[in-house]
C-alpha cells in the first residue's frame, strides 16, 4: 500500500480507519522530514495492514495544531481516532515499526 496524503476534507476518513494509522507530519524544506520519508514509504509499502499518511503541516496547518505538532518531522499513531504514541525528531525504521507494534 502506498502513502496517502492527508487533509482536512480526507482527514475524518482516515483517523476512522479499521487499520492502524501512522501520521508523519512534515515541511518539504525541512532536511529531517526528507530523511524520514522514503522509511515512511517503505513501511507503507511493507506493510499494508497499516494506513500511513502524511501531512505536510503548510499545507494543512490546523491538522498540525490539532496534533500539538511543535516541531517536524512528527509521527503520531492512531488507533480506534485515539492518538496512541507521538514522537517528534527523525527516526530510524526500527523505531518507528516500534511505535506501530506499541
Amino acid at each position: 500500500m502506498s502513502v496517502i496524503h492527508v487533509n482536512k476534507n480526507n482527514f475524518d476518513s482516515v483517523k476512522t480507519s479499521q487499520k492502524l494509522v501512522l501520521l508523519d507530519f512534515y515541511a518539504d524544506w525541512c532536511s529531517p522530514c526528507r530523511m524520514v520519508s522514503p522509511i515512511v514509504e517503505e513501511i507503507a509499502e511493507e506493510n499494508p495492514q497499516y494506513l500511513i499518511g502524511k501531512i505536510n503541516i503548510e499545507k494543512e496547518p490546523e491538522l498540525a495544531r490539532k496534533f500539538h505538532v511543535l516541531s517536524i518531522p512528527t509521527l503520531a499513531v492512531i488507533k480506534d481516532g485515539n492518538v496512541i504514541s507521538q514522537s517528534a525528531g527523525a527516526k530510524p525504521k526500527t523505531e518507528i515499526l516500534a511505535m506501530l507494534k506499541g
